[in-house]
């Protein structure tokens, strides 16, 4: 699962994330995101390694020359740290890795555009333990790939944003902003609403792309999700499952883990899954674009979504669980909530996951308040269903604001 932050990072792993991917304040592909600092990358590998789970650090940048006295550094606080992985994508951050972090396992990032066996090759011949395939691979692919080399562990995305160029190489930022999609700073032009005309060259016959009722959003690509070809996608070779979204929020990352925990759990002890319609209706409840299945059998002619931008997201994240003793929980405020509203569990609990309550006095401290309104406050109330740290606590998001 992606982690902005530490508080998704800590998200991902209470809802069934096994590893997480982060990025430092540098060498990373979502510059615009929260990201770690040392000491929160330190407390994060700490963290998760006392859970017996894992994290992959991003430092997948094109680099410059001048990117690498300082990633020299960073590889060997890499690997002090004891990250688990680090995602490069460059050739030359790839070799400097090894030659000063070589204890420090290397995983290819997607922007490496993995496609082809050859390729694989290669790169377990530069010592790379993990492939993060490209987007692009289908299934047939992907299982060719495996038979060819068997004992190089590949990474597969399964859920998420994708580009409409090969994983996010794409000049489309750079050119209007000047903002590099390479370096991390994509301001995402593929996602805007455009009006194209032309009129110099074909002044007698100008072509004009025009909005009608579903917009012109003809370069914005859908969303993928594969989680019922979870049985497929392990079986043709593939040990990690990917979810992309290191900008989405701890709603997003908790849902998703949720649900392709749930999917997964299933897979291994039914060799199906079982409730796969039911996990796919969880994923509608995050913002996302129209899904899709990608290229996972093959060709697809139609990944773009013509909608204007996002479906929303169907609840309003209000608040964690901080702690739990009998029927008072404290949570952590995050959207102003009332004596009154009606609140959803998210949990990976399915005895509370989806139940509703109704809230009855919100205290601030001991004083009876009534009005969440501080945003990341404690405050507590009766909650009536088994909940705990960590859970997260929703509204409708159609539901009348008092």
């Amino acid at each position: 699962m992606p982690a902005g932050n530490l508080k998704k990072l800590k998200t991902a792993f209470h809802f069934g994330a096994d590893a997480v991917y982060i990025g430092g304040k540098a060498f990373s592909l979502r510059a615009f995101a929260d990201n770690f600092s040392r000491e929160e990358m330190k407390e994060g590998i700490a963290y998760a390694h006392s859970l017996g789970k894992k994290v992959y650090v991003t430092a997948n940048i094109f680099a410059k020359n001048s990117d690498l006295d300082e990633a020299k550094k960073y590889f060997e606080f890499l690997q002090e740290a004891k990250a688990d992985a680090v995602l490069i994508s460059d050739m030359g951050m790839l070799s400097l890795c090894r030659e000063v972090a070589p204890r420090l396992a290397i995983h290819l990032s997607t922007q490496a555009n993995t496609t082809n066996v050859q390729a694989v090759k290669f790169y377990k011949n530069l010592g790379v333990k993990r492939v993060v395939l490209a987007r692009e691979l289908g299934l047939k692919e992907i299982a060719e790939i495996h038979a060819e080399v068997p004992d190089m562990e590949l990474e597969a995305f399964v859920h998420g944003a994708m580009c409409m160029s090969y994983s996010g190489r794409c000049l489309l930022s750079s050119y209007f902003s000047g903002r590099s999609a390479n370096r991390g700073e994509c301001i995402q032009p593929c996602r805007w609403n455009y009006k194209i005309t032309e009129v110099e060259r074909h002044a007698d016959k100008p072509l004009e792309v025009e909005e009608d009722e579903r917009g012109t959003y003809f370069m914005n690509s859908r969303d993928l999700r594969l989680l019922s070809h979870i049985p497929e996608i392990a079986e043709a070779g593939v040990v990690s499952l990917k979810v992309e979204g290191r900008m989405k929020s701890e709603f997003y990352v908790a849902t998703v883990a949720n649900a392709y925990r749930h999917a997964i759990d299933e897979y291994l002890q039914f060799g199906r899954i079982e409730h796969a319609n039911l996990y796919n209706e969880w994923l509608e409840t995050v913002a996302h674009r129209t899904y899709t299945d990608a290229y996972f059998e093959g060709d697809n002619l139609d990944t773009v979504c013509v909608g204007a931008g996002q479906q929303p997201e169907k609840y309003v994240f209000t608040a964690v669980v901080q702690s739990a003793e009998g029927n008072r929980v404290a949570v952590e405020m995050r959207n102003r909530f009332k004596s009154g509203d009606e609140l959803v569990v998210l949990s990976p609990n399915d005895e509370a996951n989806g139940k509703r309550f109704v809230i009855g006095d919100v205290f601030d401290g001991d004083v009876v308040t009534n009005d969440a309104k501080l945003v990341q406050h404690t405050y507590s109330f009766d909650c009536p269903l088994s909940v705990e740290r960590g859970d997260l606590f929703l509204k409708d998001a159609d539901s009348p604001r008092k």
